[in-house]
C-alpha cells in the first residue's frame, strides 16, 4: 500500500486529490495538511511514501516545508502548480529543490477532464513511489540546489562529425537538464534541440532559467530560428518543435501537427525531424520520463546514421523513456547523469 500525504490550504484541493487517490486500492491517503507546518509534522508522524504538496500556502508555504522534507527525511514530493508563468517559476524552483514532479491544481468540474487528471495522479504517484529508495539519494539533501548543476567538461580533440543534439526529456527533467546545459562551455560547437514534456505556461520560464544559469545561449523556440552551435532551443508547450534542413541552415518550426501525439512536444516528433534533417550528424540523448516517447524517433535516427545516449537507470527520477531505448536495442551509450555532458561532447568528435 503506498501512504500519500496531501498538503494543500484549500479544502477543496484536498478532497478532489484525496477522492482521485481513493479509487486506487493501491493507494491509501493517511492524511491532509492544510499548511506546511501542519505538512511536516504529519510528515514526520505517519511517515507517508508520497506527498503532493501545494505552493501557496499561510504560515509555512510549500518550497520552504520542501526545503525541511529534503534535509529531514527525503521522500518523493509532487507540487500541486496553477499553470501561470508565477507558478512555472514557483515550480522549477521546486523541482530544483528535490521535488520529482508536479500535478495542475486547475481542476475542470468537466468529468473528461478530472479522469484524465485522476488518471495522470495516480499513475505518478504509483510510479514515483516505486522509485522512493532510488533516486532520493542521488540529491543532497543539506545542499538540494547543487543537484541541478555539474563540473564543467572540456572540449575533446578530433574532428567534429554531429553538430545537433536532440533531446528527449520528462518526469524529473528539469534539474537532469540544468544539469547538463550548464556543464557545456560557451564554444559547445553543436545546436541544441529540447523537448521537455511541460504545459505552455511552463517552457518560456524554463528556458529562461537555463539561459541564466549557462554559458550557452538559451532561449524557448519560435518558428524561424536558426539552429546554431552555442544554443540550446526548449520546444514550447501544447506543441512540436520539428528541424527543417535549408540550403546553408537548419531552421526550426513550430506545429500543432501531429494533433493526434499523446505529448506536445513529443521526443519522438522531434528525434525523428532532427534524423531526418541532419542524418548522421545528429546525437539522440533519452533522458528521465515516464513511458517510451523518444523511442520511435531513435529508430528513425539510427537508421539515418545517428548515434543515441539513454540516462542510466540509477540516476533516472523515472526510468522509463531511456529504458524503451535500451530495451530496444537502440542506445549506443548508457550514462549516469553526471557523466552526460561529457559524454554529450565527446560524441560530436570522432
Amino acid at each position: 500500500m503506498i501512504k500519500v500525504l496531501v498538503c494543500d490550504d484549500s479544502a477543496f484541493m484536498r478532497k478532489a486529490i484525496s477522492s482521485m487517490l481513493g479509487k486506487d486500492p493501491e493507494i491509501e491517503v493517511v492524511a491532509t495538511a492544510r499548511d506546511g507546518e501542519e505538512g511536516l509534522e504529519f510528515v514526520r508522524r505517519y511517515d507517508p511514501d508520497v506527498v503532493t504538496m501545494d505552493i501557496e500556502m499561510p504560515r509555512m508555504d510549500g518550497l520552504t516545508a520542501l526545503r525541511h522534507i529534503m534535509m529531514e527525511a527525503p521522500r518523493p514530493v509532487l507540487m500541486v502548480s496553477s499553470l501561470t508563468t508565477e507558478g512555472a517559476e514557483a515550480t522549477l524552483k521546486a523541482l530544483e529543490l528535490g521535488a520529482v514532479d508536479f500535478i495542475p491544481k486547475q481542476l475542470s468540474k468537466v468529468s473528461l477532464d478530472i479522469i484524465k487528471i485522476e488518471a495522470d495522479l495516480i499513475n505518478k504517484v504509483k510510479t514515483v513511489a516505486k522509485r522512493k529508495l532510488r533516486h532520493i539519494p542521488a540529491r543532497t539533501a543539506a545542499r538540494p540546489a547543487a543537484a541541478g548543476h555539474a563540473a564543467p567538461v572540456v572540449r575533446p580533440s578530433g574532428t567534429l562529425v554531429r553538430d545537433v543534439v536532440a533531446v528527449g526529456v520528462s518526469t524529473g527533467g528539469p534539474p537532469a537538464v540544468q544539469k547538463i546545459l550548464s556543464a557545456l562551455p560557451a564554444d559547445f560547437p553543436a545546436g541544441i534541440v529540447i523537448a521537455q514534456h511541460m504545459p505552455p505556461a511552463f517552457t518560456g520560464p524554463f528556458a529562461k532559467r537555463l539561459d541564466g544559469v549557462c554559458k550557452i545561449n538559451v532561449k524557448e523556440a519560435e518558428t524561424g530560428d536558426k539552429l546554431t552551435p552555442g544554443w540550446a532551443f526548449v520546444a514550447p508547450g501544447g506543441k512540436h518543435l520539428v528541424l527543417e534542413q535549408k540550403v546553408s541552415r537548419i531552421e526550426l518550426v513550430i506545429t500543432p501537427d501531429p494533433k493526434e501525439a499523446l505529448y506536445k512536444p513529443s521526443a519522438n516528433v522531434l528525434v525523428a525531424s532532427t534524423a531526418n534533417a541532419v542524418g548522421r550528424r545528429a546525437l539522440g540523448v533519452i533522458l528521465t520520463g515516464m513511458g517510451s516517447d523518444g523511442m520511435e524517433g531513435v529508430k528513425v535516427l539510427k537508421e539515418k546514421g545517428g548515434r543515441a545516449l539513454a540516462q542510466s537507470d540509477a540516476t533516472c527520477v523515472v526510468y522509463g523513456m531511456p529504458k524503451a531505448i535500451v530495451d530496444a536495442g537502440l542506445a549506443d551509450e548508457i550514462v549516469d547523469i553526471d557523466d552526460m555532458a561529457g559524454a554529450i561532447l565527446g560524441n560530436l568528435y570522432k
